[in-house]
């Protein structure tokens, strides 16, 4: 049997994603509509959303806050909204892993910035990731509202959640494709909450 050619191993990634965002839409809706209330409801009191995650989900958390703060449909002009990428500031990470180790990477940002009545986002496509679960611990802690995006297990991270948007997948590649989706769903159903 010839091996799999390029063009159909881009056609097995990508249907494997669809069929991950299929099952996602009906297993995370509910739970992404919740998370959508925290947050819009953090914004209308003048609040703000932290957001933090490893790797691949670093670099969601800096596009989603990008998106918070300037807009995501170029048609549906608003406000900025606070956002702020905890995994943004290397000085900060750097600073806070050699000082007090990397577990409160995130936990020291959350103790500095988060006020009651904020929220903190964190992705976590296995929900065991250490500086994640410190950070949702630091949040709860400072009466922040915690919201979860994660695969399909169970971690430490999703009992410090209020709100956990699980996607139905083990894998993480799909996992971060699924939370890029659901983030994007996410920063248009609050921008439709606060200006309809």
């Amino acid at each position: 049997m010839p091996a799999p050619s390029p063009a159909d191993l881009v056609r097995a990634h990508l249907l494997g994603s669809a069929e991950v965002l299929r099952r996602s839409a009906e297993s995370a809706a509910e739970d992404l509509g919740r998370a959508a209330v925290l947050v819009a409801d953090a914004f209308r009191a003048e609040g703000k959303l932290l957001l933090c995650g490893n790797g691949g989900s670093a670099a969601d958390c800096s596009h989603l806050a990008a998106e918070f703060v300037n807009l995501l449909d170029k048609k549906h002009d608003r406000p900025g909204l606070a956002a702020i990428a905890l995994t943004a500031d290397a000085a900060v990470l750097s600073a806070t892993a050699n000082d007090r180790g990397y577990a409160e990477v995130f936990a020291r940002q959350v103790e500095a910035l988060g006020r009651p009545g904020d929220v903190l986002l964190a992705l976590s496509t296995s929900g065991r990731s250490p500086n994640v679960v410190c950070a949702l611990t630091a949040a709860r802690g400072r009466g922040l509202s915690t919201v979860l995006f994660t695969g399909s297990g169970v971690g430490e991270a999703n009992a410090q959640a209020d709100v956990c948007v699980q996607v139905s997948s083990a894998d993480t590649q799909q996992i971060q494709e699924a939370h890029l989706a659901l983030g994007h769903a996410l920063v248009g159903i609050v921008e439709r909450e606060l200006f309809p």
